[in-house]
């Protein structure tokens, strides 16, 4: 099995710097996506509400027989569900879909500044952490307006924040932000939803090295200090996106990789405008 890295959070608590992204993951999938997965190593698991996949998820990874002390699962609040008492209700029915005690990190999905109330729902958060239930509580999706605003009324710094991260929207002044508060930062469509994969720069780096495009990528992200979560359901890629650990990038690797950034690179919403995620 290829050897993990971590990342310690500001709480104490650590969390497998590679995990397996499930959006888009369904029933049917998602049990011979979890075998390849744990087969390869992977011990880190994200999903969410949203994506309808947590029950599917908890009895996956209740079938593999990893005993949930060796496991990392992350899920998120809906948007739709902000607020303190509708916070509590629904972080009990995605305890109850992936069927375990304590959750090791759940995020807010989307700040929904509009519409939503970020504050009172990160507030029930830090309830449920001081009861135990969860182990790390941090947010998904948040610019720095949003997370400054969450520290002031709440006193309390999220431990990870999720974001849209790849090598061509690489984000570097909410990384920045992140880093000076103690927060860490997690990758999700780490590979661009495959568009970076597709450049000479990666592909030229890749056979410099004698590895895959998306191990590059991964690569990247490892040595940026970030968490990565790459979703696959093709079991020879989960393998391949795991095995990152047994080389590094050089320096002008990295810069190179540095100079594809744009402003244009995002391939999500944009969570300022995102009212859309009703889920």
């Amino acid at each position: 099995m290829t050897q993990q890295s971590f990342i310690e959070l500001s709480d104490g608590n650590t969390i497998p710097q590679v995990g397996l992204g499930t959006w888009k993951l369904d029933g049917e999938s998602m049990q011979g996506v979890v075998e390849a997965a744990i087969a390869a190593g992977y011990r880190h698991f994200d999903t969410a509400y949203a994506y309808r996949n947590e029950a599917a998820l908890g009895a996956a990874l209740k079938a593999s027989g990893v005993g949930a002390d060796e496991l990392f699962v992350t899920s998120k609040l809906p948007s739709g569900r902000h607020g303190y008492d509708s916070t509590l209700k629904t972080f009990d029915e995605t305890m109850a879909n992936l069927e375990l005690d304590v959750l090791d990190l759940y995020l807010i999905h989307w700040p929904m500044p509009e519409t939503g109330n970020f504050v009172d729902t990160f507030k029930a958060f830090i309830k449920l952490k001081d009861e135990g239930r969860i182990k790390s509580i941090g947010v998904s999706n948040f610019h720095q307006a949003h997370l400054e605003k969450l520290i002031a009324e709440t006193g309390v710094k999220p431990a990870v924040n999720q974001i849209e991260l790849s090598p061509v929207f690489q984000q570097k002044e909410l990384r920045t932000f992140n880093d000076k508060h103690d927060i860490r930062t997690e990758s999700w469509s780490p590979l661009g939803q495959g568009d970076v994969l597709t450049g000479d720069a990666i592909k030229q780096i890749a056979d410099k090295h004698g590895r895959t495009p998306g191990q590059i990528t991964i690569r990247w992200h490892i040595q940026n200090g970030l968490i990565v979560i790459p979703k696959s359901a093709n079991p020879k890629r989960i393998a391949e996106n795991f095995a990152v650990f047994d080389f590094e990038l050089d320096a002008d690797d990295m810069a190179r990789i540095e100079a594809l950034d744009s402003p244009e690179g995002r391939t999500g919403a944009n969570p300022d405008n995102a009212e859309f995620l009703q889920v």
